[in-house]
């Protein structure tokens, strides 16, 4: 079993750039699909992007492509999510979460999150 805890986040302005990590604890995220999530308020929660592991393909939705970047340090079993020109619709709070099945489960499937963190808010204003 793993647990996750974001950190990061936060207030900023749209157009600016925000980081939030996410580090997993308990064991390694080897072989683990490892993705976001935000939910907005009033709305269902969204799959943002997901990385697998091991392998090193990502997978982002239309909306934050070229936005949005994820990268890892394995050594310290962080994932990041790089956000840069941020809009007020990405304003939501961000979750990380975990799939032990990895590679064995489509990169952009949306299921099969075992693992979830806690979330942290990211404000984005006009």
């Amino acid at each position: 079993q793993v647990q996750l805890v974001e950190s990061g986040g936060g207030s900023v302005q749209a157009g600016d750039s925000l980081s939030v990590s996410c580090t997993g604890s308990g064991r390694t995220f080897s072989y683990y699909r490892v993705g976001w999530f935000r939910q907005a308020p009033g709305k269902e929660r969204e799959f943002v992007a997901a990385i697998s592991w091991n392998g090193g393909r990502t997978y982002y939705i239309d909306s934050v492509k070229g936005r949005f970047t994820m990268s890892t340090d394995r050594g310290k079993n962080t994932l990041f999510l790089q956000m840069k020109d941020l809009k007020p619709e990405d304003t939501a709070v961000y979750y990380c979460a975990a799939d032990p099945r990895g590679d064995r489960v489509a990169l952009n499937s949306r299921f099969g999150f075992d693992y979830w963190g806690q979330g942290t808010q990211v404000t984005v204003s006009s």
